[in-house]
């Protein structure tokens, strides 16, 4: 009786230890098919320098590399003087296509980084660009006293 017992927990064992196994495989065959938000230039932009009150605009140009449409479901910015506009349908397998950012530099003097926030049907679920550089204080008018 105790070996029956045995070879049926050791059985039990093995197909566990077989469907484990076998849900791996399957977890790293659909998430090699996952689309793939790949930039196709840097994460980052320098826009260098500019004066107080210029509107900087960048596009963040980017391909799905995974082998199902890519989703941006939302983007969002560190700031409301950066604005992102971005594709609303679904970017097809080896498709290219741009994220727009604008940065407003009213009222923004100095060094300048805003990171916007990439949210979509990727893994990891988001990703993040930058916009940096050094905004110059617009010239006060003199006052005549």
């Amino acid at each position: 009786m105790k070996k029956i017992s045995a070879c049926i927990l050791l059985g039990i064992t093995l197909s566990f230890f077989n469907c484990s196994n076998e849900k791996g495989d399957s977890e790293k065959q659909a998430s090699s098919k996952m689309p793939v938000f790949a930039l196709l230039d840097s994460a980052s932009h320098d826009f260098g320098t500019v004066q107080e009150g210029a509107v900087v605009e960048h596009d963040f140009k980017f391909k799905n590399e995974g082998e199902y449409p890519l989703i941006l479901n939302n983007i969002s910015s560190s700031c409301g003087c950066t604005t992102p506009e971005w594709p609303k349908e679904p970017i097809g397998p080896n498709e290219t296509s741009s994220i727009k950012v604008r940065f407003d530099t009213k009222n923004k003097t100095g060094p300048q980084v805003k990171t916007i926030t990439v949210y979509a049907n990727t893994e990891p679920a988001y990703s993040e660009l930058r916009l940096k550089g050094i905004v110059n204080a617009a010239s006060k008018p003199a006052t005549g006293k």
